[in-house]
């Protein structure tokens, strides 16, 4: 049985919180020194994806909402297939500007859900 729409932006927001809380106190060269750290930022970062992904499937028209719904999808198929690739500094600066701005979205979507419901 699939879960919720609000289930999975629950998810969205939990896993933006657990990247503000890992990230509290340190900074960009601390984040590229510390690989628990790093994979507990880009652990948060997949289940996000995942969660759009999903999102997508159940209720497509509810995850047109998330600004680069697709993006983040892309994302979390980076992290996991293409590793490699990753940048410190790019994970730095999208769990910095664009990591906040998703959950306030998500936060709104879920106000929005439970306003219906």
């Amino acid at each position: 049985m699939p879960r919720s729409p609000l289930a999975y932006l629950s998810d969205i927001v939990e896993c933006c919180d657990a990247i503000a809380v890992t990230l509290d106190g340190v900074d960009l060269l601390k984040y590229g020194s510390n690989r628990t750290v790093r994979s507990a930022v880009e652990r948060e970062f997949t289940i996000i994806g995942e969660a759009v992904n999903s999102l997508s499937k159940i209720d497509p028209g509810l995850s047109v909402r998330i600004s680069h719904a697709r993006m983040i999808v892309g994302f979390r198929n980076q992290l996991v297939h293409d590793y490699p690739a990753i940048l410190d500094s790019a994970v730095w600066a999208i769990a910095q500007n664009d990591a906040p701005v998703l959950r306030d979205e998500c936060i709104s979507l879920i106000d929005e859900l439970q306003r219906a419901n």
